[in-house]
């Protein structure tokens, strides 16, 4: 890399093709890691109760020796360094924890023991030997190697670039992958293009832009509601502890998880196009937890409860959750960060009910997906003309920051 030149940390995501007994060795390296895990948080549980003693990392770190050498055959065999990082991971969950506590969240979040395939991820420091990539040159496989397991095989669909710091491990729904985070990977800034846009985020549609543009909403769970009924209604007569339940688990599992494909696809796909044709791209700052909350319920006077609307609101939710606003989001700041391009959140409060034209503000101009100001009479679609809106907010922001 040139210097002086930009560079940014990515992480790189593929499918390994592991043999049955290599999926076994897997699985056992998940199990140990999930044990240490665990046994880490009861002794630190069981020393603040009883003798009020907070124990750091260091110390637990250092106990690795010991646990090693007495079990050879179980944490003996796996790479020190992934075991480190399976103590700083709870390390980590604790510091989240007095940070929560110390900031007087609602919901502090104690760390809690992990349960059998609850653990998926392990992380190998690619620096200590836990894990080597492209360790055996091979004309047409790529192989990656891990301590106690051997070369796997790695279907790498893309080229890896920058300097690799960690190599890990994550089980999905019985598929197995390797993550590899780079730093000092080059950014690949687009040439420009003089082209500004803004989008408001929707439901019936995924967005629109204030050219005028609508992009589909794919609805992966609506499509997928029937087969997802069905895997649910059969996983519901399994008997617990069951192979057979064991099976429809990874079905039901199996139709979530190739819902999540889909959306993130469509969220790929879609700010690439807009990345690509826009240096700017202004977008509204959603608060998509808070329009997700569930409404407070009415207490009448005579102690029942009134109608509160939380059946609609619970439809509202659904169709939410399934447009994946915030994958979109995270996906469209990650490609315009790689691209050299700029995002703005603005707010989009009273943006669908402002008139583009004149200004004019009132919330009886938009009807349903029409809106019609009704002072000067202009006509749009009203997310096009909330897009618009946002466009200018942005452009203000952007003057402002110059």
């Amino acid at each position: 890399m040139e210097p002086g030149a930009e560079s940014l940390i990515r992480a790189y995501k593929f499918l390994l093709r592991p043999t049955s007994k290599q999926v076994t060795a897997l699985e056992a390296y998940l199990e140990d890691c999930r044990e240490l895990y665990n046994a880490a948080l009861e002794e630190r549980r069981e020393a603040w109760k009883k003798c009020k003693v907070s124990i750091s990392y260091g110390r637990q770190a250092a106990q690795l020796t010991e646990i090693r050498k007495d079990d050879p055959n179980g944490q003996g065999r796996w790479s020190c360094g992934s075991q480190q990082q399976t103590l700083r991971r709870l390390d980590k969950a604790f510091a989240d924890f007095f940070r929560r506590v110390k900031a007087g969240a609602e919901k502090v979040g104690y760390p809690r023991f992990k349960g059998i395939g609850r653990f998926n991820t392990i992380e190998c420091p690619a620096q200590k030997c836990g894990a080597r990539w492209d360790s055996v040159p091979h004309p047409t496989v790529t192989r990656v190697h891990f301590v106690g397991i051997g070369h796997v095989r790695v279907h790498q669909h893309r080229a890896v670039k920058g300097r690799i710091k960690t190599i890990s491990i994550k089980r999905e729904v019985g598929r197995w992958y390797v993550i590899l985070v780079c730093d000092d990977v080059p950014a690949e800034p687009l040439p420009a293009t003089g082209a500004v846009v803004g989008i408001d985020m929707g439901v019936r549609h995924l967005l629109a832009t204030s050219d005028g543009a609508h992009v589909v909403n794919p609805r992966p769970r609506a499509a997928a509601a029937d087969r997802l009924a069905d895997a649910q209604r059969s996983l519901a007569r399994k008997k617990r502890g069951s192979r057979r339940r064991r099976k429809a688990v990874l079905k039901v599992a199996g139709i979530h998880q190739k819902m999540r494909r889909s959306r993130l696809d469509h969220a790929h796909k879609t700010s690439l196009a807009l990345v690509r044709d826009h240096d700017v791209i202004v977008h509204e700052d959603l608060l998509i937890e808070n329009m997700k909350r569930r409404p407070q319920p009415r207490l009448t006077g005579d102690g029942t409860y009134a109608p509160n609307g939380a059946a609609a609101k619970a439809g509202l939710n659904e169709s939410i959750h399934d447009a994946g606003w915030g994958m979109f989001l995270r996906v469209l700041a990650a490609k315009a960060e790689w691209a050299g391009r700029t995002t703005i959140a603005v707010n989009a409060a009273y943006t669908s009910q402002t008139c583009t034209r004149c200004g004019h503000c009132e919330d009886k101009n938009r009807k349903d997906e029409k809106f019609r100001c009704l002072r000067c009479g202009h006509e749009a679609h009203a997310d096009v003309n909330a897009a618009v809106n946002i466009l200018r907010s942005g452009l203000v922001l952007q003057a402002q920051a110059a």
